[in-house]
């Protein structure tokens, strides 16, 4: 497996909308586990194929903090949401920069696994929000179209 690299805001393809995957290939299965890779190395909960330069349906998801429950979804869909939250949210694309978002609370999408099968998966809190952050990657949305207010500077330790 590889650590790819991260796409920055200012980068146009994460402007861009996303091709879903119609089969699985060698090629995307190759993808899947880079992407897990260069999230869990980025230290983030979450990565979609555009950031790391792929026009394609897919994200990966991890918001457990030892980092042992990657949720693969391709072509998600979402499908329910409910509630509100308001909270600091950040990107592996827009490094050192977090804003305050709202968001629904909960979450329900489905997709396709790893192995083309439908799945349905659930959250809330930030399983939602990760959820939501990373669909809107993949229409060519970064967070920092719904900030309100302004950016904050963080540093590397702070993130």
């Amino acid at each position: 497996m590889a650590i790819r690299n991260i796409r920055i805001i200012g980068d146009e393809i994460l402007e861009k909308k996303c091709r879903p995957v119609t089969e699985m290939k060698p090629r995307i299965k190759e993808l899947i586990e880079d992407m897990l890779d260069t999230m869990y190395d980025a230290q983030g909960v979450g990565l979609a194929a555009p950031q790391v330069g792929v026009l394609k349906r897919i994200v990966v998801i991890d918001v457990t903090p030892e980092g042992d429950d990657p949720i693969v979804l391709i072509n998600p869909e979402i499908i329910e949401l409910a509630g509100e939250q308001e909270g600091q949210e950040g990107c592996l694309s827009v490094p050192n920069k977090v804003g305050i978002v709202k968001r629904a609370n909960y979450a329900k999408v489905k997709a396709l696994n790893e192995n083309m099968e439908e799945i349905v998966v659930e959250g809330e809190e930030l399983l939602a929000r990760a959820i939501q952050h990373e669909v809107d990657h993949l229409d060519g949305t970064l967070y920092v179209s719904k900030v309100e207010g302004e950016l904050l500077n963080v540093t590397e330790e702070q993130e």
